[in-house]
């Protein structure tokens, strides 16, 4: 396993991280029992991850508090909470007291008694000054009380794929870590949001590295035709019947390629991945460690996708 130093946290973290999250949950979205869901973060942890990414919202944190209980000391724990009740948008969002009732509850289903990385969970540009004048000083009092380490925010890929959130939120100087959609489809964090933590010496978490548009033939359809819907790709310049089969030179597909490119992005230091299946994990993890792809694959990307802010690929 590779490990970096986590922006100005000073912590070494290794650059694969377990998610548990996403379509998996560590399997708990398929059928996954909680002991084989265990079992997948304790095989992570021999492969050397000791890096944990979960949230009240995926419903794993019980599961990596058990998992972790007898290493707790050796693994650093990143999870959230938004500031809505979760699926309740039309809601009114927590106080700096009511953010930190949630944070209590995080505690005890994590079975610990601190969290090393405590983010907002799914922030949104049109939040940010509440959150700023809000909930930011509730989470230093929390930090100073020893119940968190860092302070942590995380962006709604999904409906801010240009990352409008990220890039105010990261020269407040608020946040040590960030968490960014970035991926070899949608790139657009290079420009909006790794400059800006690079900058400021703020660490990274990559999510979205995969997703169903990279690990799904339907899936990478429909977001080719969204990103030539929205004027941004050339699909002249693609293969009909395998449009990314040029990134089977030098790698074992497409899946190796998508970590491979993020691994090596300058500036990001957490590749985030999830799966209920330990044999998946394997493989994911040694893409993870793999080398950087081929220059003339990195440039045909460059030209196909370079430009693109207007998906997330899940």
């Amino acid at each position: 396993m590779h490990y970096k130093t986590l922006g100005r946290t000073g912590l070494s973290v290794s650059v694969a991280g377990l998610g548990c999250g996403g379509h998996s949950r560590l399997g708990q979205a398929y059928g996954n029992t909680v002991e084989q869901s265990i079992a997948v973060v304790h095989a992570a942890l021999d492969l050397g991850i000791n890096w944990i990414d979960t949230a009240a919202a995926y419903g794993t944190e019980k599961i990596v508090g058990e998992a972790v209980k007898d290493r707790r000391d050796r693994i650093m724990i990143s999870t959230k909470t938004a500031i809505l009740p979760w699926g309740q948008p039309s809601a009114k969002p927590y106080s700096g007291v009511e953010i930190l009732e949630q944070l209590e509850k995080n505690l005890g289903r994590l079975g610990t008694d601190y969290i090393d990385l405590y983010n907002v969970h799914g922030l949104v540009h049109e939040q940010l000054p509440y959150v700023n004048a809000e909930i930011v000083p509730a989470l230093i009092k929390a930090r100073e009380q020893g119940k968190i380490r860092f302070l942590g925010v995380t962006e709604h890929f999904g409906s801010d794929t240009n990352h409008k959130m990220l890039s105010a939120a990261v020269p407040t100087n608020a946040w040590d870590v960030v968490m960014v959609g970035f991926n070899l489809l949608n790139p657009s964090a290079r420009r909006n949001v790794l400059r800006l933590t690079q900058a400021h010496n703020v660490g990274v978490q990559d999510m979205f590295a995969v997703r169903r548009a990279l690990s799904n033939a339907d899936g990478l359809k429909e977001a080719l035709d969204q990103i030539e819907k929205a004027g941004q790709l050339d699909r002249s310049k693609l293969d009909t019947a395998d449009p990314l089969g040029f990134l089977n030179e030098g790698t074992d597909g497409i899946v190796d390629a998508a970590y491979r490119f993020c691994r090596h992005e300058p500036g990001i230091d957490i590749v985030l991945t999830g799966t209920g299946n330990i044999d998946h994990l394997k493989e994911n993890v040694n893409s993870i460690n793999r080398g950087p792809l081929p220059s003339k694959s990195l440039a045909r990307l460059e030209e196909l996708f370079g430009q693109v802010d207007s998906v997330s690929g899940n």
